[in-house]
């Protein structure tokens, strides 16, 4: 016994001691529906009223040129959601929900990683279509208006989906965003025997832009400043981008123009960021009072910018700044506050949370971490963002340049530098050609088949453009 003891001794010390699992931090994601760069922290607008989001970037990191990959509900959030590109899923348009599309099947989500990581996963509000979330989330809140919402009959409407003005009911929870809101900070109140991943969605500044008339009230529309736009401003782009680009549902410059509707349009998205602002504030307020304050990642985003005038256009649906710029923030316990001016995709989110919190990276994914960025702002970074609305239609956003290429064929380039509004197409000019090169190589070097041809605008309009090029239109 006495000489097998020594032994015994040293064969157990060799054995790996059981280490406890390191704390993995929590992550709330706010997202936000149709948001542009009309925020403090981005500077769009300057009669934007956003103190909450602004709070929120003073201890965080600013993406000063984050881009959606797709200028459209679906797609842009199908991208965040699983780390690939619409050229790579075929997810281009409105329709159908994500849910009801066969080649999303058996692709990894951003809760389904977490999920199976231990994580407790907890959604409600618009995350990634609107409806069929619950099936990706341990938990999803069904919440509703706590009263009637819906717009009051002076509201301007161009159609049952376009219009703006004042909700019928004067009291913040008309609208469903506060009970969203409300939901997620009664969750961050709660004790969490599980790191949580908590997606919060809202639904404004989305059309109907219908708030309570006291918001309204902040930015009267005879105050409203309007955007710089240019008359001729499409008359450098080709006929297929401008047919690309049209749309039945959304008004036009004329009918904004002829029904003097533009201010209180303007002041409707002005009045409805602020709205939106606000419930962002609740459930910031409810972190910063939970147990949870020091230990959780905040990601604050929208899912693609609009045009309220730029371009001659109102809404998304376009390869242009307004269109795909979104606002980005991402807040780290401990962090302080940083800027980045790289250019990003929401497509990067996935793998950056995934790095973050110290889980095994996902392969296949399209978009890449941003970490080196969190860690160091001035970091090398040549990838630019790259944007796709309909097979063979991509924008390519580095830092100085948007470079735009249709399935015509035609395209188009836009120094940021000297022209920030985008008013002068420069792809004609030969002295450009080393630009254009260095452009077209991000292109995607393939396009997916459309996963569903659902009807929708967005792809009739994608339809009406290609017939074009069987009629031999212009480029």
């Amino acid at each position: 016994m006495r000489r097998w003891l020594p032994l015994s001794c040293l064969l157990l010390g060799s054995l790996p001691v059981p280490r406890e699992e390191p704390d993995r931090p929590n992550v709330l994601i706010l997202s936000i529906d149709d948001l542009n760069d009309w925020v403090g922290f981005l500077g769009g607008h300057p009669q934007a009223a956003t103190p909450h989001m602004d709070r929120l970037a003073e201890r965080g990191t600013v993406f000063t040129s984050a881009h959606a990959q797709a200028p459209v509900c679906t797609p842009s959030r199908v991208s965040f959601f699983t780390g690939r590109l619409p050229s790579t899923t075929g997810v281009y348009f409105l329709m159908p929900p994500p849910p009801r599309i066969s080649s999303l099947q058996g692709v990894a989500t951003l809760p389904g990683r977490f999920t199976a990581a231990g994580y407790r996963t907890l959604g409600a509000g618009k995350f990634l279509f609107g409806g069929g979330e619950r099936q990706y989330f341990d938990e999803f809140g069904r919440v509703k208006a706590n009263r009637e919402g819906g717009a009051d009959p002076a509201a301007s409407t161009k159609s049952g989906l376009w219009s703006w003005g004042p909700s019928r009911g004067d009291e913040d929870d008309a609208v469903r965003d506060v009970g969203i809101a409300e939901w997620a900070a009664e969750q961050l109140a709660k004790p969490q025997p599980e790191p949580f991943l908590l997606c919060v969605g809202f639904s404004l500044p989305h059309v109907p832009m219908v708030v309570p008339r006291p918001w309204l009230a902040r930015f009267p529309a005879s105050e409203v400043q309007l955007p710089g736009v240019q008359a001729n401003d499409l008359s450098d782009v080709s006929e297929y981008a401008r047919v690309l680009t049209s749309s039945d549902v959304t008004p036009s410059m004329e009918w904004m123009l002829e029904e003097e509707r533009w201010q209180s349009c303007v002041q409707a998205y002005l009045a409805a960021t602020a709205f939106v602002d606000a419930c962002v504030g609740r459930v910031l307020d409810a972190l910063a009072a939970s147990e949870h304050a020091d230990d959780t990642i905040v990601v604050l985003f929208s899912d693609h910018g609009m045009h309220f005038g730029e371009k001659q256009r109102f809404g998304k649906r376009s390869l242009w700044e307004e269109s795909t710029r979104v606002p980005l923030l991402v807040s780290r316990p401990g962090g302080g506050a940083n800027v980045v001016e790289a250019p990003v995709g929401l497509v990067d989110l996935f793998p950056t949370l995934l790095e973050l919190t110290g889980l095994e990276p996902e392969t296949g994914l399209d978009g890449v971490s941003l970490v080196p960025l969190l860690d160091d702002p001035a970091a090398d970074w040549e990838r630019p963002a790259v944007t796709t609305w309909g097979p063979g239609n991509h924008a390519v956003r580095s830092r100085r340049w948007r470079y735009v290429r249709y399935r015509d064929g035609s395209e188009e380039l836009y120094d940021h530098a000297r022209d920030p509004n985008e008013w002068s197409n420069l792809a004609g000019d030969p002295e450009r050609e080393a630009v254009l090169q260095e452009h077209r190589r991000w292109l995607p070097a393939q396009d997916a088949e459309l996963a569903v041809q659902a009807p929708c605008s967005g792809l009739a309009a994608y339809q009406r453009a290609n017939a074009l090029l069987d009629e031999g239109g212009d480029r």
